[in-house]
């Protein structure tokens, strides 16, 4: 399923979640210009073998990795979610709120994977781990909203309005089930995708604002 647009009209224009987007951008168009774009991955992403608790240093690049995308696929579709999600979650929560808590659940994400696999040689990359927080937030805020989706019906795709408590409740039950069957297959990376980050952003995301930040 692919989301559209959600029906909720913001109060306020979404600055902070713009300027995350272009940041993404900007740090995808640097990417692209330097002279190795696999070697400029492994230099600022997150390397869980590499990270070490007691020096400092180590936790820039859960940082960094927030802001670092694989594709230009990869991008598109965080960014996309980012879109129809993140400007109602700032329109609740205020904007240095919203800034906080994103890079808060990026940065938690990163963790919450790592201790999975903190052997792993990869890399890890990408917003999605703090765009899943965006959607756990998203959840408890605006769950009796509709999500206008793009959804593949017998070959042919059709558009369909849905409960977003059920096409987020949707997407994270593809998210647990994907990451319990790594554990079986003892493939914590199936496929690239580092799916214990979108748990884990979305358990943050979910827990904060239904505790601390819900109005």
């Amino acid at each position: 399923m692919l989301p559209l647009r959600d029906i909720n009209r913001t109060r306020s224009f979404p600055l902070i979640n713009y300027l995350i987007i272009f940041a993404n951008i900007l740090v995808f168009i640097r990417q692209l210009a330097s002279p190795d774009f696999e070697e400029f991955i492994y230099q600022y992403g997150f390397i869980p073998a590499q990270f070490n608790f007691l020096e400092l240093s180590s936790y820039q690049f859960i940082f960094y990795s927030i802001f670092l995308h694989g594709s230009l696929f990869h991008i598109a579709s965080n960014l996309w979610f980012l879109h129809i999600f993140g400007d109602n979650v700032e329109d609740r929560l205020g904007h240095l709120k919203y800034l906080v808590f994103y890079l808060l659940a990026g940065c938690f994400s990163v963790l919450f994977q790592y201790s999975f696999n903190p052997g792993s040689e990869i890399p890890m990359i990408g917003a999605s781990g703090a765009i899943s927080g965006v959607t756990g937030a998203y959840f408890v805020l605006f769950n009796r909203s509709k999500i206008e989706a793009l959804v593949p019906f017998f070959g042919f795709f059709q558009i369909i309005y849905l409960p977003a408590w059920f096409f987020l409740g949707y997407w994270f039950l593809i998210q647990l089930f994907s990451g319990v069957g790594s554990l079986v297959t003892f493939d914590i990376n199936q496929g690239g995708i580092a799916w214990f980050a979108h748990i884990g952003g979305f358990i943050f995301g979910f827990w904060t604002v239904a505790n601390f930040l819900k109005k």
